[in-house]
């Protein structure tokens, strides 16, 4: 894929935040995912890419725009998979709350699992423990081991968790270990990229989540050295006839990151919504202008970029559009 493409996908998840952003605290999850998600579509026309969305907002007859099997981009360009997440976080935008994304991966037609809409049981962890830790362990030893390979104690280990109800047992065990624990309550992708950031003080994310975030996460590690494994959590046998007819013969298989997002390159483009762990919301200044800040890496080169814009309101029509359309 073509490095220019990592800052042409940054625009696209700008426009996303910028349009989710107008609706933070205002109590309307569903309005400030779709203006998220047209904003994200529209860009998409101004990409060179002929991309097929694997992971999106749904299946055709669920979702109007960004569906799963959505052609999109400008028809040139590389072949792609491309997996979205117009916002990350829809409860914590309603809310005013942190650490909402837009998000978007993109890899070589064929390399990004078709992740079917379910659970996904979960381990993420950043370069040092990458490749040492087996999702078939206990909890409890695979804490004592985290700890004996990063050299402190178990009292210094620190873990995310979604706050949930299904995780009760997970956090009995986290605190009869003794370990510490940090909560997250939505935010999937965010926090299981957080251990593979040294500035977020997470060492894992445990526990089970969406399985498409899943999916994005692990792009967003292959870029930063970190992993992430998973095994998917299918409920009864409609969701495990769903997996096998996305290609998971296995529904029940351990899931490397190989099998999540290939062994070939990856982009991962993310841009902050409210403020979160290691990216700042959407700001609006006096001067009809508002700062986004994003990351954007690719796998091959393992480059991080850091991008804070400002954009001059008055000149984002498509921004105006897409706002006043939902007045």
């Amino acid at each position: 894929m073509e490095r220019e493409l990592a800052l042409e996908i940054v625009r696209v998840t700008e426009l996303a935040a910028l349009s989710a952003a107008s609706w933070m605290g205002r109590g309307d999850k569903n309005q400030a995912d779709g203006a998220a998600t047209t904003a994200m579509r529209a860009m998409f026309d101004s990409v060179s890419i002929r991309g097929t969305v694997v992971i999106g907002e749904g299946e055709m007859d669920e979702a109007p725009m960004l569906y799963i099997g959505e052609a999109v981009g400008n028809g040139q360009g590389p072949e792609v998979d491309v997996a979205v997440d117009p916002l990350e976080g829809t409860e914590l935008v309603a809310k005013g709350l942190n650490n909402a994304l837009a998000v978007i991966a993109i890899a070589g037609k064929g390399q990004l699992l078709h992740a079917p809409d379910m659970y996904m049981e979960k381990l993420a962890v950043g370069p040092a423990l990458a490749g040492k830790l087996s999702l078939d362990d206990p909890l409890e030893t695979t804490l004592e081991r985290a700890a004996d390979l990063l050299g402190k104690p178990l009292s210094n280990l620190t873990v995310m968790i979604l706050d949930r109800d299904r995780h009760r047992e997970r956090i009995h065990t986290l605190r009869r270990v003794g370990v510490r624990i940090k909560f997250l309550s939505d935010g999937d992708v965010a926090g299981a990229m957080a251990p593979a950031l040294s500035e977020s003080g997470i060492d894992l994310y445990v526990g089970s989540g969406g399985a498409p975030e899943g999916v994005l996460a692990a792009a967003a590690l292959r870029c930063l050295g970190g992993e992430l494994i998973g095994r998917l959590m299918p409920g009864n046998e409609e969701e495990i006839t769903r997996c096998r007819e996305m290609g998971i013969d296995d529904p029940y298989k351990i899931l490397s990151m190989d099998d999540m997002v290939g062994n070939g390159d990856v982009i991962f483009a993310a841009t902050g919504i409210t403020p979160g762990e290691f990216l700042s919301g959407v700001r609006y200044t006096n001067d009809h202008r508002a700062e986004t800040h994003s990351i954007v890496m690719r796998a091959k080169t393992r480059t991080i970029r850091f991008i804070q814009s400002s954009h001059y309101l008055p000149n984002k029509q498509l921004l105006s559009d897409i706002l006043n359309a939902q007045d």
